[in-house]
């Protein structure tokens, strides 16, 4: 590489340029403007433009000569490899660290562990329990057995892992909080929705204790369960968490992590987005006050008399957009009709004025009725079998069966009759298609009902806990530790669904996770790192993104250095 100056009248300007060929012919390409000569010196007072330009080319060349030239190695057949010596390890995590440096956890543990007067790095084995959740999700013994496989070794020892459970159980709030300020300069955050849900995570135990006690399970398992409150923003960022009791009922739940939202957060105006179980009469109420409101579903079901009846009747609908009055009956027998109808009205109950918002979708009617029709040929099935009829929950076809154990004349029968419930079938088929919100907002129609299709998020969000990041079943015991480990849980999943955004959300879930699980380079000793790893779309995304390189031949060891410093540069 060498250096042009173009002259000018009252200045010159400094280009480094290289030859290239293009079939048969050489010529020349820019590789960096570098300026004019008061530029030059603005960025280095004292030196002459000319010289310091000739170094900058020279410079870049020998970096240049340096990634291309050939590395050889030789490997004897007869030669073993030493004992228990590591060549193998995973690069995927380096993408994790530089969005956990970019939220300034390690500042954030540094300033904790000056609090305290432990020995171990709280800042090493948060990130290890984070990227490794994300990763290889397992207990706390294997996350330590597991953070050897990393490209940067770690220097703790397994039972200081459980000590720092207990300081960041402690620190939870603050942590919470100020990774929360930090993001804000990582991602684009909407502050102005914020979504609210609640799940469970069972214990592989019999007893209760503490924040383990036997309540409603998600998964229907018959044991001691905690109860996760989450907060998650517009963007789908997960914003605060809370840990109860699993007997706890979810609706109390909402009002005390909203407050710390208040206070902590600094945030004061926003629409609170909930499903029908959580939206109490009085958590509407709280989020009528000061420049917060509502959005949430409501049964149609759980309606009074007359608000049922005006909701299901097939008069006063539209479209959005439109003015126009439809009569349902008119567009139920209409071909691939994709259109969404609605109706509105404010209602005033229980010293709360809110609007009443139903929708009707063909689609959405067609969907949950074919769902029915299935379930109705496996409730045929059970009929078969009528001694275990007895127990069903709300979805199970066991509630398309109606069984009878007394004959006509009032007397015990010998054997339960089982037959099909048409009447439990028509009065759920009524429902069809229909949906309805409440809120106090007074944003038009298409406005409210995005803000709540996007609790679908959330929902989502608890699927990844339970899922990929296996959350769930808990091991621990002590309280402390119960907390801490939900708090690593919502701090990896801050960081994963940030890198899901940094890759504009192109690939799902699970391809992104085994990407990443996978990006493992093979260590040539004394020379550098091979990438063992398959180059695909989504790692050429993660380094275009990131703005570092695994992918070539080889990386030496100088250059991955380069690459550690840089994912953990300060943002």
């Amino acid at each position: 590489m060498r250096i042009k100056v173009s002259r000018s009248k009252n200045s010159k300007s400094y280009f480094v340029i290289k030859d290239i060929y293009r079939g048969n012919k050489r010529t020349t390409k820019v590789v960096e403007a570098l300026g004019n000569d008061k530029e030059i010196l603005e960025k280095h007072p004292g030196v002459d433009p000319y010289t310091w330009a000739k170094e900058y080319a020279k410079k870049l060349t020998l970096e240049e000569k340096e990634r291309n030239y050939k590395i050889v190695t030789k490997y004897s057949p007869a030669k073993q490899i030493p004992l228990n010596k590591q060549t193998l390890f995973n690069a995927g995590y380096l993408f994790l660290q530089s969005i956990y440096h970019g939220l300034k956890l390690d500042k954030i543990c540094q300033k904790i562990s000056q609090e305290y007067e432990f020995k171990y790095d709280l800042n090493e084995i948060l990130s290890r329990l984070l990227y490794l959740r994300i990763l290889h999700p397992t207990s706390k013994k294997g996350t330590f057995e597991h953070s050897k496989d990393l490209l940067e070794p770690a220097h703790f020892q397994s039972h200081q892992i459980y000590r720092a459970l207990g300081v960041l159980a402690e620190q939870s709030d603050y942590i919470e909080e100020m990774v929360y300020k930090n993001s804000l300069n990582v991602v684009d955050r909407n502050t102005q929705i914020l979504y609210y849900d609640c799940t469970n995570f069972f214990f592989e135990i019999e007893e209760e204790d503490g924040l383990k006690q036997y309540g409603v399970s998600k998964e229907n398992r018959p044991n001691p369960i905690v109860q996760m409150g989450l907060f998650m923003d517009g963007s789908g960022l997960p914003l605060a968490f809370s840990m109860t009791p699993g007997n706890r009922n979810e609706q109390t739940t909402l009002k005390p992590l909203e407050r710390r939202i208040l206070k902590d957060f600094n945030l004061s105006k926003f629409v609170v987005c909930t499903d029908a179980g959580l939206s109490s009469n009085k958590n509407r109420i709280y989020n009528t006050r000061g420049k917060r409101a509502f959005v949430t579903t409501q049964s149609i079901k759980k309606l009074k008399k007359f608000l049922k009846e005006w909701s299901l009747d097939p008069e006063g609908w539209r479209i959005p957009g439109s003015n126009k009055k439809i009569n349902l009956n008119d567009i139920r027998n209409l071909e691939n009709d994709q259109r969404t109808y609605y109706k509105e009205r404010w209602i005033k109950e229980n010293d709360l004025e809110q609007k009443l918002i139903v929708t009707y979708s063909p689609v959405y009617q067609r969907y949950q009725s074919s769902i029915r029709a299935k379930q109705v040929e496996r409730a045929k099935k059970k009929m078969e079998n009528p001694s275990s009829l007895n127990k069903h929950n709300q979805n199970d076809p066991k509630r398309f069966i109606k069984a009878t154990h007394v004959t006509d004349n009032g007397e015990i029968a010998d054997k339960t009759q089982a037959t099909l419930n048409q009447k439990q079938i028509d009065n759920e088929s009524m429902y069809d298609g229909f949906y309805a919100v409440c809120t106090n907002l007074e944003s038009t129609i298409e406005e409210i009902i995005k803000i709540n299709h996007g609790r679908w998020e959330i929902e989502e969000t608890f699927r990844i806990l339970k899922s990929e990041f296996q959350a769930r079943p808990v091991y621990l015991q002590r309280e402390t530790r119960i907390k801490a480990h939900f708090l690593t849980c919502f701090l990896s999943l801050l960081i994963y669904r940030i890198l899901e955004k940094k890759l504009d959300e192109r690939f799902t879930c699970p391809e992104l996770i085994s990407t990443l699980r996978n990006m493992n380079m093979l260590e040539l000793d004394g020379e550098g790192y091979i990438p063992v790893y398959t180059r695909t779309e989504i790692t050429d995304a993660l380094h275009d993104a990131f703005g570092f390189r695994t992918d070539y031949e080889i990386v030496t060891q100088k250059n991955m250095k380069k690459i550690f410093k840089q994912t953990k540069r300060e943002k």
